[in-house]
């Protein structure tokens, strides 16, 4: 039976899984490295961090495989989207790659908002001008760091540049593309009418691919550094959403996926490049060919309690590195015991500024409604409340789009909370689903990859061998209907900061 291996390119690490054709995880492993804010809302990393990580990880699973590693027969890929990372014409590194996260081109983004129009931009590749994507960092590279720019011939993608660095190949799959708001979602290929608009020459992206293809082979050096195969086919993957959104099964309609990460992701499977008007959620095209989907983005879901367990649970951190427990069930447990609404504190999660559906970079973080009755407790919860407000948001938008919601599958480190899967059935008045698997977009790399082998014709049909629901959790109605009144209270608190946040934003 053949072994695939699925890499995702993380943000906090890179994690490889191995996978047999029946979807068991044989092997894994998880290498981490840094992030760095050289400045205010900037986010870099160095791509030699992710090929040193990738290469760490890949030789970790080959040495738990054993002598079963000669019988892995595809590398599949997906990793953080939108980040730019920019090749001279040698193909070294000119600087550091700039993240999905990173804030830096508000504006560039309004520079492409007004150059070509917001109902134009939406209509040619489906989404708004948004600082996360890859255009904007582009612009910014040329107008503050001009020197740099004269010298770039290709830029990558996050899991690109490790797929040239196992391979030798320049190439890119659909689903990342899609998210560089350079490419022409509903056709499925590079936007050049745009580009030119932009002066972004055509050459500096790679070849888009569907999710399954063959883009390379693993090159000899790649396979003596890793212990891998050498010549195994590496398939085009996906970016991490739609990877993730096959590792949770989202591959036919009606079924849609909420993945509490660092981010917060709403996944809904689309038969159509569908197209919110005002661009609050993103369209792109589906790892599954000739499919697409349709997600909102929360930059800091998981974040945001992460956020809490660093700046303010010392206490928790400490217990648990006594205990060898996880900090995160301390902070959890806690909030278990503070009413719903937390007595009335709202936290907004904007740490990162936001997306969905607010498109505003300058968005701030913060508590509101702090009294002397409130404890760590509620603050605990009110984080956690506020994560499911702001993934509300994306779902009353999905609603909107009239997009079909039979069934809502939690996922990310999110999922393993009981209580956060309660307080978000509760929010969104849905039933929760758990999996039996819970790898993440690594997982849908490796299943894209099984593909690629020829075990299964499509994508559809490895998902439904190997993905199934295990356990449910419905929403409690006195819950509905207290959270309704609190969620109007998250909407409002937005709305009347907004303002403020810009203007504090100008004096950084």
């Amino acid at each position: 039976m053949a072994i695939v291996i699925g890499v995702d390119v993380g943000t906090s690490g890179s994690k490889v899984l191995a996978v047999d054709e029946q979807g068991r995880v044989l092997a894994s492993a998880l290498e981490e490295y840094p992030l760095h804010a050289p400045k205010p809302s900037w986010a870099e990393q160095d791509p030699l961090d992710w090929k040193r990580a990738v290469i760490a990880a890949l030789a970790s699973v080959a040495q738990d495989l054993g002598g079963r590693a000669n019988e892995v027969a595809a590398i599949g890929l997906t990793g953080q989207m939108h980040g730019s990372v920019f090749l001279d014409a040698n193909s070294e590194v000119l600087r550091p790659a700039i993240l999905w996260c990173d804030q830096r081109t508000a504006k560039q983004c309004d520079d492409i908002t007004a150059q070509v129009g917001e109902d134009k931009l939406i209509e040619m590749v489906c989404n708004p001008a948004l600082t996360g994507f890859t255009a904007p960092k582009i612009l910014w590279l040329r107008e503050n760091e001009p020197a740099v720019y004269e010298r770039v011939a290709k830029v990558l993608l996050p899991k690109d540049y490790i797929r040239y660095a196992l391979t030798g190949e320049f190439a890119t799959d659909v689903a990342d593309a899609s998210g560089t708001l350079l490419f022409d979602v509903k056709n499925r290929t590079w936007h050049q009418e745009l580009m030119g608009m932009l002066d972004i020459p055509f050459d500096f992206m790679p070849p888009a691919y569907e999710g399954p293809d063959v883009t390379g082979h693993l090159s000899a050096s790649m396979a003596e550094a890793t212990g891998l195969p050498k010549g195994i086919p590496v398939a085009a993957g996906g970016g991490d959403q739609a990877a993730g959104g096959i590792g949770c099964g989202i591959v036919k309609p009606g079924v849609i996926s909420a993945t509490v990460g660092t981010s917060g992701v709403v996944f809904a499977f689309a038969e159509q490049a569908l197209r919110d008007p005002e661009g609050r959620v993103h369209t792109f095209c589906h790892s599954v060919p000739g499919k697409w989907h349709v997600m909102g983005v929360v930059l800091s879901a998981g974040g945001s309690l992460q956020w809490f367990r660093n700046a303010l649970c010392a206490n928790e951190r400490a217990v648990a590195a006594e205990t060898g427990a996880d900090p995160y069930e301390y902070i959890t447990a806690a909030a278990a015991t503070a009413p719903v609404g937390a007595e009335g504190l709202t936290f907004l999660p904007y740490l990162t500024g936001e997306r969905t559906p607010h498109k505003d970079p300058y968005a701030k973080g913060a508590f509101i409604g702090l009294s002397i009755r409130h404890r760590r407790a509620h603050m605990a919860r009110a984080v956690m409340e506020g994560a499911a407000f702001a993934m509300r948001d994306c779902f009353e938008i999905l609603r909107e789009m009239e997009a079909p919601a039979t069934e809502v599958r939690a996922s990310g480190g999110g999922a393993r909370s009981g209580l956060w899967r309660q307080i978000q059935a509760d929010v969104n008045n849905a039933p929760m689903f758990t999996l039996n698997v819970d790898q993440g977009p690594a997982y849908g790399a490796a299943l894209l990859a099984t593909v690629a082998t020829g075990a299964y014709a499509s994508i559809e049909e490895a998902c439904d061998a190997t993905i199934h629901t295990v356990d449910r959790c419905d929403p409690d109605p006195e819950n509905v209907k207290a959270y309704d009144y609190w969620f109007a209270e998250y909407q409002a608190a937005y709305q009347a900061l907004a303002p403020g946040f810009r203007r504090v934003a100008s004096r950084l």
